[in-house]
């Protein structure tokens, strides 16, 4: 079986949906290296009372400690929404190399504050509609309650 940018961001959207399940935003994050995923993640701000908890956040420090580096030099990450200005920082600290996005983030994604092109490779709107109705349908849910 060929592991595609679409396989993976089927396991990213999966985390997004234990978000989704825990009353948090349903951002799902993958690091992956040699097609195997080495760290996952989904936002958990709420349940640990931590901004920093973010989805790409706890999926970089699962990743560095699978593989006991600060650096994910041959990594990819998958997300299923733009991550914020943080969470892009702490990529480009890690050295990610790739970022394959589901969707963009037009209020609060890095690239409304990144104008500099990096050696980053973006690859965006990968299974854009499922990321994209995952968080539609979390925010309508949270204004209808």
């Amino acid at each position: 079986m060929e592991l595609t940018q679409e396989f993976f961001m089927k396991k990213a959207i999966g985390q997004a949906e234990l978000a989704f399940a825990a009353d948090e935003v349903p951002i799902g994050a993958i690091v992956v290296a040699n097609n195997q995923i080495i760290g996952k993640g989904f936002n958990q701000v709420e349940k640990l009372n931590d901004p920093t908890a973010h989805a790409e956040m706890l999926a970089i420090t699962a990743a560095s400690s699978f593989l006991n580096s600060k650096y994910l030099k041959d990594c990819s990450i998958y997300v299923t929404v733009e991550p914020c200005l943080m969470c892009y920082g702490a990529i480009k600290n890690a050295r990610i190399k790739n970022i394959v996005l589901g969707c963009l983030e037009p209020n609060h994604g890095f690239s409304n504050f990144v104008t500099k092109s990096s050696n980053l490779e973006l690859n965006s709107c990968v299974l854009e509609e499922e990321s994209v109705q995952l968080m539609k349908t979390f925010f309508s849910r949270k204004r209808d309650s």
